[in-house]
């Protein structure tokens, strides 16, 4: 399964109100209400949140001149 269908399978779960926030297997935890959370579970499911999140802190160290 490509990143980006799975980011659009857990965006799918979200929009019919079937994300939860627990880890899977360990009970459901509650439904995911935000959609700036369902985002974050959505890369961090796909694997896609390190890669964006080692992009942002590069960025960021090229505007301090590092």
């Amino acid at each position: 399964m490509k990143k980006a269908d799975k980011v659009a399978k857990v965006m799918g779960e979200y929009k019919k109100g079937e994300l939860h926030s627990g880890k899977p297997g360990k009970g459901k935890g509650p439904v995911v209400k935000s959609r700036k959370q369902a985002v974050a579970i959505a890369l961090s499911e796909a694997g896609m949140a390190k890669a964006i999140n080692k992009g942002i802190k590069n960025a960021t160290d090229k505007m301090k001149g590092k």
